[in-house]
């Protein structure tokens, strides 16, 4: 016997009280008669046929087509927009985003019909999806939805066209053309904090950006309001309940999901934490960086301390050194399309197809001349089929290498569930979408990059001199475990109404102290809004799932490296040219989101929880010596 599992689901898309039990509509006037049947005295209910399964499978599919088709429209939109900022261009992105939030309203609402049918496990798993389907919570009335949508626009096409312009005596050292103006975009002011040394002009730098961020902070607000009216509208507390629910679990549960996973890889982001905030009092004097307490965020190479990269030069062991894959590449003459052919390579390397050519001819590779664009990496699906596109402003560097294996991870999940229901058509979870493509830049390894000739071949390295590579990676991986945590509780807590917009930069800066160890190198005020300095807040990107990214391409890589009889380290494996990991990954990615992630997780695992043991084996190495150089280190910060 069928359950009816959708009826709750239905019942809060409206926000509406319980069906009438006995399924009859209350008369208009409490003491009016029922309807009489004509010639009769006998009373009836006036009854409407009710929906049955087979009314609610027709309903589906011609709720996936229109949605499918609006998807698309605002995908392309979104493109155009993203590939060339303009006044037209942000403006028919906000109209399309309005467009598809109408349609999931629209369905929502149609889909209360069927409050009372039983339907099968399948459809059941497709209303539910319907319910969370919305990328931005919108309130049901046009003019909400035009205003969140134009909210969330407005900060993107702010951060896209962000420029530092410095006034007066600067310290900056980026060159500009004779006679231009001192305007710095993103991408100039991350590269020159990645290789500067000097403290005064890594601080403007710093301070520089965070000013692009200022002026949002109004259509944040407005943001945040609209999109806890349309979260409730759809029977969810706020908007931060709406986006934990699409992990298949009880928001409360997973928070306390992500809180276990943090826990367990804590220890070892405490210790890289203390040996790198040692080196750095060493460079800078103990008056800039105090050796017992946070470390001040501009120090660290990146303009979100999300990534240490930057200043290994600073941080690795003496005498050691990671792979020069910068070198690699320049001495090799590769362009942007040949850094792109590498990652296509590794993926078919596995049994995967190759690219479609519409991919070569509609990515955009490299930054355009005379126009702005947002050059943050991102892969694309615009047809939900095989109109497949990455976007990046490509640097030839061993960083943005392992970001195009990243991006083709996302377009070759695309391509492997694109025979599924349109709702289906995603990953197990977000966290396994950015986890997939992170699994396969794990594989980058000295011995992969000699097998396809970028390093000269050589004999193995020996485990113990393992300790350079293992820290290049710490470097990325496991310093960005606490950013990958902190972005959403952040804004979890402003959505819950916890944090008032007056504490918007104070609690943020608290949750950085807490979380990463880090404080800001001058004083920030209530005026400012230092959280939307980065891309995914203006954007309305949900975060935690990079944050489990993190911690399942480890499990993921362990897994597959056990698939092939890997033996040794594990940071030593790569499943390059493994036909059988290659099947692994392409069924696990064929089932799309049709099944919860428990289920795929263990179709490519054998486990069905999520863990973060993957992560610390695979840097146990590094750990102790970690723990060996920080003797006599007061660890943590006050």
């Amino acid at each position: 016997m069928k359950k009816s599992l959708v009826a709750p689901l239905l019942l809060a898309l409206a926000g509406c009280p319980g069906p009438n039990p006995r399924g009859v509509e209350v008369p208009p006037t409490s003491g009016a008669p029922a309807a009489l049947v004509q010639g009769q005295g006998t009373p009836v209910a006036q009854t409407k046929k009710a929906p049955s399964a087979e009314d609610a499978q027709v309903f589906l599919v011609k709720a996936e087509q229109d949605l499918l088709a609006q998807w698309i429209r605002t995908e392309r939109a979104e493109w155009i927009k993203s590939t060339n900022i303009t006044h037209d261009t942000t403006q028919a992105a906000a109209a399309a985003q309005e467009a598809l939030a109408a349609t999931i309203t629209r369905l929502a609402q149609e889909a209360m019909r069927f409050r009372d049918t039983s339907v099968s496990a399948d459809l059941a798993r497709k209303f539910k999806l319907l319910r969370l389907s919305p990328p931005l919570a919108a309130p049901a009335n046009p003019a909400g939805r035009a205003a969140v949508a134009r909210a969330v626009v407005t900060q993107q096409a702010m951060y896209g066209k962000g420029r530092y312009c410095p006034q007066g005596k600067s310290q900056l050292r980026i060159r500009t053309k004779k006679g231009a103006k001192r305007c710095y975009d993103l991408g100039q002011l991350s590269e020159r904090l990645g290789k500067s040394r000097n403290y005064a002009e890594l601080e403007e730098i710093w301070r520089g950006w965070r000013q692009v961020s200022r002026p949002m902070r109004a259509h944040f607000e407005r943001y945040v309001e609209l999109a806890n009216q349309g979260a409730r509208e759809l029977g969810f507390a706020d908007a931060g309940a709406l986006w934990r629910s699409r992990f298949d679990m009880n928001p409360a549960d997973f928070e306390q999901e992500v809180d276990r996973l943090w826990l367990q890889v804590k220890p070892l982001y405490t210790q890289l934490h203390c040996y790198a905030r040692a080196k750095l009092a060493q460079r800078y004097g103990d008056k800039k960086v105090s050796s017992t307490g946070p470390i001040p965020a501009h120090l660290l190479g990146n303009m979100w301390a999300q990534d240490w990269s930057y200043i290994s030069d600073l941080l690795m062991p003496k005498g050691r050194r990671g792979v020069d894959l910068d070198g690699a590449l320049k001495r090799k003459g590769v362009d942007a399309v040949k850094m792109v052919r590498y990652a296509e390579g590794f993926f078919t390397s596995l049994g995967m197809d190759k690219l479609p050519s519409s991919f070569w001819k509609r990515s955009m590779l490299t930054k355009p001349v005379g126009r702005d664009v947002v050059c943050h990496a991102s892969a694309w699906d615009v047809d939900m089929v095989d109109d497949l596109r990455i976007k990046m402003c490509i640097k030839i560097n061993g960083e943005d290498f392992s970001t195009i294996h990243h991006e083709l991870g996302h377009i070759y999940y695309y391509h492997y569930y694109k025979e599924l229901s349109p709702l289906y058509r995603d990953s197990a979870n977000k966290g396994f979408h950015e986890g997939l493509g992170d699994t396969i830049s794990l594989s980058v390894t000295s011995g992969y990059l000699q097998k396809v000739g970028l390093l000269a071949s050589k004999k193995k390295v020996a485990s113990k001199d393992a300790i350079a590579p293992l820290m290049a990676r710490a470097l990325e991986k496991v310093a960005f475990l606490p950013f990958g945590i902190l972005i959403d509780k952040w804004r979890w807590d402003v959505f819950a109404g916890k944090v008032k917009s007056a504490d918007y930069n104070k609690h943020w800066w608290k949750l950085r102290h807490h979380y990463q160890g880090i404080v800001p190198p001058t004083p920030r005020s209530a005026e400012d809004f230092d959280p939307g300095a980065k891309y995914h807040i203006a954007a309305n990107v949900p975060y935690a799932r990079y944050f489990l990214a993190a911690i399942l391409q480890f499990q993921f890589h362990r897994a597959l490296c056990k698939t092939i009889g890997h033996e040794g380290p594990l940071h030593e494996c790569s499943i390059y040219g493994n036909k059988k990991a290659g099947a692994r990954l392409m069924a696990m990615m064929k089932l799309g989101l049709s099944q919860p992630w428990p289920d795929a997780l263990e179709a490519l695992t054998g486990e069905r929880q999520m863990d973060a043991s993957a992560i610390l084996g695979y840097f146990e190495p590094l750990h102790q010596w970690l723990k060996e150089q920080n003797k006599g280190r007061q660890c943590g910060w006050k």
